[in-house]
């Protein structure tokens, strides 16, 4: 029987002051399928490279396993996808039908593998890179986000197949997907990792328990740090007021007109030695408190600048059509956006979802048919779901935005963002952490109409949970695509316009 021994962990970039781990314990059994879940930037696939042994920790990991990580590296796309997977998984052509049990349980047609892999669509690749990996029966899969390019009848197809394998660990956001698959969950929380026999689900219950505990908490402990600050400015004002009875002088209108100035500096001197003796342990217990204080993992709400425009429809497409290379992608659609409709447009891959919102906002490079009609003076805030190669500096990104920096920051640290984070290079963050760059600039500007391209990609569990309030209590329009099943459900309030392919 194989395990996973983790002693007294510690690991932590350099370019950061606190530590990701900070000697952590843990035990995993091989057999378990194990649900990893965090904020972004928490450190959850900073644990596969360490499992990997592509990052060096300090502590000790014992284990009899073989690691194998998801997704695999292509080192050339343009390879016929049959000879991808052969040097992915060392297999001779002889051995190849261990891949292709695989991709047969996946749903995954045989003549993608004479395709050169670049020509694959990204559920197609993930697919067979998935497929791929577990054809090692021999080793343990580490499976990094899995879901994020598989339209809702890929997830559930991928969802299916994980339900028949053990030995895994995956980091997933989507709900509904991730609470079928594991029966273990790593919760990576900000002062604490934690260990619970169960699905999300279990999670889930034991994560809305601990936070209601930790906010009763946290009220005890600021009404704690304001009474202790009242105590150190009492102690600090005494303090002080005995520098004002250094002099004889000061004492004559008590009547010790013979006292020894010698004396009544002594006594002074003892008196405010004692006066801060108090003030620094009363300032030390605040500091400690205010230490327990920030290790208090909530979710503060969000806010939007949406502001409603009194002109309807906001957005009208009649007959609306787009192509690609002169090939049209959909039968054409008719929409009607008013003030508060929240609209969906599903399909699975491929079928031109992004391309009509491209195709909407006037996008040269998309060829159009029909008619779009948006009210006059409307401001479209829009989330593209290219968001990966953003770089450069954070103060840069909002000045070109045309955001103010403050709000921007602000609206940053509510989705998670720790303060030192925010001099670091796009470039250097997760993608989790790009992606909640590019919403809070959407949060932060003015805006009429939203128009949101798979804003969840990436995007952790609590941070879906606080999009999910901030839509219901502003209630904005919104053309949204997305292929969570859970947030469509909860947010859309019209009927779901699901595409169909052209003739």
């Amino acid at each position: 029987m194989g395990n996973i021994i983790i002693n007294d962990l510690y690991f932590r970039y350099d370019s950061m002051p606190d530590p990701i781990f900070d000697h952590l314990n843990l035990a995993i059994d091989e057999s378990w399928r194990l649900g990893l879940i965090g904020r972004n930037g928490r450190g959850k696939t900073t644990f596969l490279k360490i499992l990997l042994g592509e990052l060096k920790a300090q502590g000790k990991i014992t284990t009899n396993l073989k690691f194998n990580y998801f997704p695999q590296p292509v080192s050339d796309e343009q390879m016929i996808t049959r000879d991808v997977l052969m040097g992915i998984s060392n297999l001779t052509f002889s051995d190849f039908w261990r891949v292709e049990v695989e991709l047969d349980k996946l749903k995954v047609n045989q003549e993608v593998l004479e395709r050169p892999f670049v020509t694959l669509s990204p559920g197609e690749q993930t697919k067979v890179l998935l497929g791929t990996l577990f054809s090692d029966h021999d080793s343990f899969q580490l499976i990094d986000e899995p879901t994020n390019h598989l339209d809702s009848e890929g997830r559930q197809v991928v969802a299916e197949y994980l339900k028949s394998k053990q030995g895994f660990i995956v980091i997933s956001h989507d709900r509904a997907f991730i609470n079928q698959v594991i029966d273990h969950v790593i919760s990576i929380d900000r002062s604490k990792i934690q260990l619970f026999n169960g699905n999300y689900e279990t999670w889930q219950q034991a994560f809305d328990q601990q936070n209601q505990a930790e906010m009763q908490k946290k009220q005890e402990l600021q009404g704690e740090i304001n009474r202790l600050k009242q105590a150190a400015d009492k102690s600090r004002r005494w303090s002080e007021s005995t520098e004002s009875k250094k002099s004889q002088s000061a004492y004559k209108h008590q009547g010790h007109v013979n006292l020894d100035k010698g004396f009544l500096g002594h006594k002074a001197a003892k008196i405010m030695k004692r006066s801060k003796g108090i003030t620094e342990r009363t300032e030390k217990q605040i500091t400690e408190k205010q230490s327990l204080l920030k290790n208090l993992d909530d979710s503060p709400e969000l806010t939007m600048n949406f502001v409603p425009l009194d002109k309807q429809p906001l957005l009208q497409l009649n007959d609306f059509q787009v192509s690609r290379n002169n090939h049209p992608l959909n039968k054409p659609i008719n929409v009607s956006i008013q003030n508060h409709d929240r609209i969906a447009l599903t399909a699975p891959n491929g079928f031109g979802k992004s391309t009509i919102v491209k195709g909407i906002l006037g996008d040269a490079t998309v060829g159009v048919s029909g008619q779009v009609t948006s009210a006059s003076g409307i401001k479209i805030s829009y989330v593209s779901q290219d968001f990966e190669t953003i770089s450069g500096d954070i103060n840069e990104y909002a000045t070109e935005a045309g955001i103010e920096i403050s709000e921007f920051l602000n609206m940053l640290r509510k989705l998670g963002f720790e303060r030192e984070t925010f001099t670091h290079d796009l470039s250097e963050m997760s993608w989790g952490q790009k992606r909640k760059v590019a919403l809070a600039r959407s949060l932060v500007e003015e805006a009429n109409l939203y128009l949101w391209d798979e804003p969840l990609n990436y995007l952790d569990i609590i941070t879906r949970q606080q999009i999910e309030s901030l839509i219901l209590q502003y209630n904005p329009p919104m053309l949204i695509i997305d292929h969570d099943q859970e947030f469509i459900k909860r947010i859309v309030n019209k009927e779901v316009i699901k595409l169909q392919p052209a003739d």
